[in-house]
């Protein structure tokens, strides 16, 4: 059933991303001079999780080490993903998610790698457009729908984007680390 899973979450990441464009193709630039807008050297100023770096969570979430380290609740589960594709931030429960934490930044529409909350559960959004999510599961890690009637029964879904700053300064480096890892497998 696990490798069922991880094949079907794959999937999604292949039919899924494809209609996101990487920051190559959207055209991103850096300041040549590594100035940001306060035009402070060598600080980054903080910034929302790109599709590119959404896509190391995803990749991440697929890890089945990450599974059997992190505790069986899915705030746990959510953390530890999210530590092993290299944006980390401290602890909270789902909970304190719903209501907000300064690590992310609510968001109307949703892009995969993003947080899908509700009071008492989260997971990481896999593919918007299908309002398909990964999360810890009654049964395990899973995936689920977050339209299924079980979750529109709740309160509202919130959605959430990892906001990356300062101690986040190689996080391209740590998504292409998570990347080359899942693929020499």
């Amino acid at each position: 059933m696990k490798l069922a899973a991880e094949h079907a979450i794959a999937v999604l990441i292949l039919c899924g991303l494809a209609s996101y464009p990487s920051a190559v193709q959207r055209g991103i630039q850096k300041h040549p001079t590594g100035k940001n807008v306060s035009g402070e050297e060598g600080k980054a100023a903080p910034e929302p999780l790109t599709p590119d770096d959404g896509l190391a969570v995803i990749v991440a979430a697929l890890d089945s080490r990450i599974h059997l380290r992190a505790q069986r609740d899915c705030s746990h589960l959510v953390h530890a993903v999210y530590a092993h594709a290299g944006f980390p931030y401290r602890y909270v429960d789902s909970s304190d998610l719903y209501v907000g934490i300064p690590d992310f930044e609510r968001v109307a529409h949703p892009q995969p790698g993003d947080l899908v909350v509700w009071p008492g559960h989260v997971g990481i959004v896999i593919n918007p457009s299908e309002k398909v999510f990964f999360s810890a599961m009654r049964s395990g890690p899973g995936i689920d729908a977050f339209d299924a009637p079980y979750w529109k029964h709740r309160e509202p879904a919130r959605f959430y984007r990892y906001v990356k700053r300062g101690s986040v300064q190689n996080a391209s480096k740590a998504r292409d680390r998570v990347l080359v890892t899942h693929q020499s497998k």
